[in-house]
């Protein structure tokens, strides 16, 4: 099976689990500490924190921004449901804002600007399929309604500016992400005060850590805030800096499958739209298309799962959840709706090479000639 996602783990990753389990010191310590200045580092910024998860992440932005109940937080729907989660955790309001457009499913500036209220203290952007939102636009709006503004960059590990947007930036490593620590994520944030309060939040409030009072570094602690436990380990930390070591070039081969995608998608699929179709900096991280209005999207998936190759779809949008459905009833996105009726992701991962691209332009083309809707023209490559 052709899968959607694929990490790429081998013995370099092996050998620095063994040196964590030989070292005796599995819990966070001087991998993780290092694992933070590389990732920093590699994202042009001082500083970062590394925490259990981009969900614990966001919560802990949310929390250490002081975001909580009676206020309001502009998310997408468009996006995994623990982006909006996060919202709750704090007490706070999701109001879901609709995409900009079906070429470019990231949050509509417009729609949020009309969903603003007195009571809106946050927006949370998602950096979709690991496209970057549009910096300045954002960040003005943000200052002029004095919003705090978080970046969900869950997909876009790895690219310039990413993580730096808005006030703070979360990232994930799960497991299909461009880089894996299995679980795992890191925050950025524009002032350090900020990034401090996240550093004592995701240890239970604690001034001190286990090793640093270990070491003498320390004697004791106080707890001076309400914290949580959203720690990462060593054993997390040692995968990912061998997986950062390895991003650049990931991504790049990213690059070149997805534009390899759209070329031949455009020759011979040209009524399956592939989003993004203007320059915007991207990590590349899922590979969506839209198939044509109509086309049955279950027909199309099993047709490429008979032949090997595994599909998904990014994302049902939220507000459709029962969860959310019975909370906050009568929520419409048209432009949402449409998208996800039709987005299909295709396989994207650095395992992969041309002749899988065009295998999976070939079924897809295959599958669509057998639908009456659908207008898949030419013939497959």
């Amino acid at each position: 099976m052709l899968l959607v996602a694929e990490p790429s783990l081998g013995e370099e990753e092996k050998a620095a689990l063994a040196a964590v389990i030989d070292s005796g010191w599995i819990t966070m310590g001087d991998r993780t500490r290092a694992f933070e200045h590389a990732f920093a580092d590699a994202h042009g910024v001082g500083d970062a924190v590394a925490v259990g998860s981009c969900t614990a992440g966001l919560h802990l932005a949310l929390a250490a921004l002081g975001i909580g109940p009676g206020d309001e937080v502009l998310v997408p729907a468009a996006t995994f449901v623990a982006t909006v989660n996060c919202v709750l955790y704090v007490g706070a309001t999701p109001v879901f804002v609709d995409i900009e457009g079906l070429d470019l499913p990231l949050m509509s500036l417009s729609d949020a600007e009309a969903k603003r209220t007195e009571r809106t203290r946050a927006v949370m952007l998602v950096d979709y399929a690991g496209y970057l939102p549009d910096r300045e636009r954002w960040r003005a709006f943000a200052a002029a309604n004095g919003l705090a503004l978080i970046e969900d960059a869950a997909h876009s590990a790895g690219i310039a500016g990413a993580g730096t947007i808005g006030d703070v930036g979360v990232f994930s490593f799960y497991g299909n992400k461009n880089m894996t620590t299995a679980e795992g994520g890191m925050v950025f944030a524009r002032d350090e005060t900020v990034l401090e309060r996240i550093r004592l939040l995701r240890g239970h409030g604690m001034t001190s850590g286990t090793q640093q009072r270990l070491t003498g570094h320390a004697r004791g602690y106080d707890v001076p805030m309400l914290g949580f436990n959203h720690r990462m380990d060593e054993l997390r930390a040692a995968v990912g800096l061998v997986q950062l070591g390895k991003l650049s070039d990931w991504n790049a081969k990213r690059r070149v499958l997805t534009e390899s995608y759209r070329s031949l998608l455009e020759r011979h699929c040209p009524e399956v739209a592939m989003p993004f179709s203007a320059p915007r900096p991207s990590a590349h991280h899922i590979l969506p298309v839209l198939l044509p209005p109509g086309a049955e999207r279950e027909a199309v998936v099993d047709q490429l799962r008979a032949e090997g190759i595994q599909t998904s779809v990014h994302y049902a949008p939220v507000h459709h959840f029962t969860l959310y459905r019975e909370r906050f009833p009568g929520v419409a996105l048209p432009l949402t709706e449409e998208f996800a009726r039709r987005e299909l992701t295709l396989p994207l991962h650095p395992k992969m090479g041309e002749a899988h691209v065009e295998a999976v332009v070939r079924v897809l083309a295959r599958a669509l000639a057998r639908i009456p809707t659908a207008a898949c023209q030419g013939a497959a490559p």
